[in-house]
């Protein structure tokens, strides 16, 4: 089994690259997708974040209300590593369990945003970074998005820098052009990492 980081900054193209390594038979592990289930109405999760943070924090149906959530814990660094110690270990472990029933010529995608600011390349066998210029980012957040200029700058700028994220790259994708000229790349790193993961099966 291969178990290879996907990362990129918002707006980079990571989610096409994602639906493009499934499409080829990867096995996609989505970190943000996992971390919504966890604190679904009924589970464990949400009972803890409850806890923390009072019954204020949810929607009039009973599910998390994340605009509010996010409001006080974006505000307080303190709050934010208390959400974050009830969430990660959750989102490991169902990571882990999903990791498990995987093959073992298989390629597990991890689908993790944040893996260049939480330091967590070295859980990988390799990193793979979507790659694209800070305009190129800006102009498809205005344009394809429809986010207003300033909070797309906003969002950019809480993020790690495209440096960092080249820095921790074993491969990179890049996706600054069109469309049409993703798919041949990502078909090409698809072949390598297939040939790395058929290596370590045997």
């Amino acid at each position: 089994m291969l178990k290879v980081g996907l990362t990129g900054g918002i707006g980079a193209g990571k989610s096409e690259v994602s639906r493009l390594f499934v499409s080829y038979g990867a096995v996609l592990i989505d970190a943000d997708k996992i971390a919504r289930e966890v604190v679904e109405p009924g589970t464990p999760g949400l009972a803890a974040v409850v806890e923390a943070f009072g019954e204020d924090i949810l929607a009039p149906d009973g599910t998390l209300d994340r605009p509010k959530l996010g409001s006080v814990v974006f505000a307080d660094p303190d709050r934010l590593a208390t959400l974050n110690a009830i969430v990660h270990p959750l989102v490991g472990a169902r990571s882990a369990e999903l990791e498990g029933g995987a093959a073992a010529d298989a390629v597990v995608i991890h689908d993790v945003p944040l893996l260049t600011e939480n330091g967590l390349a070295p859980l990988y066998d390799l990193v793979v970074v979507v790659d694209a210029s800070p305009e190129t980012q800006l102009d498809r957040l205005v344009r394809l998005r429809g986010m207003a200029e300033g909070e797309a700058r906003a969002r950019m700028a809480a993020q790690a820098s495209r440096e960092q994220r080249l820095e921790i790259a074993d491969l990179v994708i890049d996706n600054d052009g069109p469309l049409a000229a993703l798919e041949p790349q990502v078909r090409k790193v698809w072949a390598e990492l297939t040939e790395r993961a058929a290596n370590s099966a045997r």
